[in-house]
């Protein structure tokens, strides 16, 4: 798909947000809740990992997204792509964009897990969805490796979670997802 097409299908994705904001929120658009600091002074290094651990563990999909960054860079500690994972993964249940663009790329480079690209297809364009702007490119690069049996199977993926994901829009207050706004 060309960049115009992307942009194109990005944006109709996106006019449904305002529907998620009525909905009360939903399994794939869901903004992280704050923020934890990990670019610290070393000496205060101790604890703002103590308090972005809290926060992650409070469910905030920032700070888990900063704690798997944390891990996955190895600067201020020993790499640890085991946890990395986790909290990427944790964060990216929670809609986080950024957070599943890691994942994505995690899994198509093999990166703490066996390489799977239906699974790092199936993250990158959800991340596309949530505003990670490089993700398509990355999901189309995943794409042009995969044989055509996997790229169908993480295309019917897709299309299942995004049904489930307009269900859920729908029984949220009774209308169709593509009904006027009030």
């Amino acid at each position: 798909m060309n960049r115009t097409g992307r942009a194109l299908a990005l944006g109709c994705l996106l006019l449904l947000q305002p529907l998620l904001v009525q909905a009360g929120g939903n399994s794939l658009l869901i903004p992280a809740m704050g923020r934890c600091t990990l670019n610290t002074q070393p000496q205060d290094l101790a604890q703002a990992l103590a308090a972005c651990q809290k926060a992650a563990d409070e469910g905030d999909a920032q700070a888990q997204y900063e704690l798997g960054e944390f891990h996955y860079d190895g600067k201020n500690a020993p790499r640890d792509l085991n946890q990395a994972l986790s909290y990427f993964e944790k964060a990216s249940l929670q809609g986080h964009a950024q957070a599943q663009f890691k994942l994505g790329t995690m899994f198509f480079h093999g990166e703490g897990v066996p390489a799977n690209n239906v699974q790092a297809y199936i993250v990158l364009k959800m991340a596309a969805v949530n505003g990670a702007e490089d993700a398509l490119d990355t999901a189309d690069e995943v794409a042009e490796k995969m044989p055509r049996e996997e790229l169908e199977v993480a295309t019917q993926v897709l299309g299942q979670i995004f049904r489930k994901y307009l269900m859920e829009l729908q029984s949220a207050d009774g209308r169709t997802p593509f009904s006027p706004l009030p």
